[in-house]
């Protein structure tokens, strides 16, 4: 049995190939840069050259909302150069949900029709996080086929469609309160892709973007994902794939997200989201300190340009029980590493998270436990290969 696993950042997108007769340490993956940059390097190449009368080609966006970040950057750079910028209105949600706010920036809007009929005459991209054939080309370039894929699923970052007027870094705590007060659970996140949350509008766009695809298709957010998978390490869960810890703090220093969950044995019992660019490592303690304590207030964040926070228990997560303090993952996790550049402190003790030997595919087994549950009958074969206990040792060149 093979699944396909996508999680898809603002830096990388990292992929990883589940095979059930590997162990999995000897699956098949791929850290690639994400979809928003390669939209942000095309552009930025675009903007390099705008010296040639070739560069000022009006350039036609078409497709599905994506992710945001570098492309959206780019995309108003190459507009405020000067150069024509035409967006469908599903690929303009890709810079705001609100397209007046993208009209405003000097970007027009036109429909697919008439998308069709500029097409010979502009430079057309198409925007979308999840590009199933040129994954699968890729892996076919290297002799492996995903044509007897069993399942797919993809995690991304979604804030939501938020009504006009409202912050969609309220909206999506909002949502994240629903979701766990309803289920308190990492994988409650995750959806077949015909029974999305209709606000979710960036899970929505993959399952569009993905039609015809050969398998079931699962859904998910990537904040949840990468804590879940980070849990698959061996110091926080055994080979029953029962926590070792009963309390546990997770974070995940992303390249543009960072987040923190608590996790007791009741569940989620708290957490914070901030941007990365806004932080530092005492700020960062800081707020992980509060998340410890129960005093963590959702303004501690929000009003500092971060996303928000959520508690759920008052009782106090205590430091200095084990030998580490806070499980650390993520490719900015190197931020912990700072410790020593800042005097007269004491600093929380990380531990740096690697499932299966591999931190940059966390959020890659974050999805394939969330399939289990998402998809039963591929359940069995999925848990034994994460619980560790069935170790197969069958080298890659037997597995077949």
């Amino acid at each position: 049995m093979k699944i396909l696993t996508v999680d898809i950042g603002t830096g990388t997108q990292d992929i990883f190939l589940y095979d059930s007769n590997l162990d999995i340490e000897n699956g098949f993956k791929l850290v690639l840069p994400s979809p928003t940059m390669m939209i942000h390097r095309r552009l930025k190449q675009t903007l390099h050259t705008s010296g040639t009368s070739a560069s000022k080609t009006p350039l036609l966006f078409t497709g599905h909302q994506m992710g945001g970040g570098p492309s959206a950057w780019a995309i108003e750079e190459v507009a405020k150069a000067g150069i024509p910028v035409y967006m469908t209105p599903s690929a303009a949600t890709t810079l705001n949900d609100e397209l007046d706010k993208v009209e405003a920036l000097g970007i027009k809007i036109i429909s697919e029709d008439e998308a069709k009929s500029l097409k010979p005459k502009v430079l057309s991209l198409e925007l979308k996080d999840f590009d199933f054939e040129l994954i699968s080309k890729t892996f076919s370039d290297y002799g492996v086929s995903l044509d007897d894929l069993s399942a797919i699923a993809v995690a991304v970052f979604d804030h939501g469609n938020a009504p006009a007027g409202v912050s969609d870094r309220q909206f999506r705590f909002d949502y994240l309160d629903e979701i766990i007060k309803a289920k308190n659970s990492l994988s409650a996140f995750a959806y077949l892709s015909n029974n999305i949350p209709k606000i979710m509008t960036r899970l929505q766009s993959v399952a569009d973007s993905a039609n015809d695809l050969p398998c079931p298709l699962v859904v998910m957010d990537t904040a949840p994902a990468a804590v879940l998978g980070a849990m698959f390490d061996t110091k926080l869960s055994n080979s029953s794939n029962l926590p070792t810890r009963k309390e546990v703090i997770i974070c995940n220093v992303g390249n543009f997200h960072t987040l923190a969950f608590r996790l007791g044995e009741k569940g989620i019992e708290g957490v914070f989201e901030h941007h990365t660019g806004e932080i530092d490592l005492p700020k960062l303690e800081s707020l992980i300190h509060k998340l410890a304590d129960g005093s963590l207030k959702h303004e501690d964040v929000f009003d500092d340009m971060g996303h928000g926070a959520l508690m759920y228990s008052d009782k106090k997560f205590e430091f200095g029980k084990d030998d580490f303090d806070v499980v650390v993952t993520g490719p900015r996790r190197n931020m912990f590493n700072r410790q020593s550049l800042i005097e007269n402190r004491k600093s929380l003790r990380p531990y740096f998270a690697v499932p299966f030997g591999d931190m940059m595919i966390a959020g890659c087994f974050g999805l394939l436990s969330a399939t289990s549950e998402i998809l039963p009958e591929l359940a069995e074969p999925i848990q034994r290969s994460l619980r560790g206990g069935a170790k197969k040792g069958v080298t890659p060149w037997d597995a077949n």
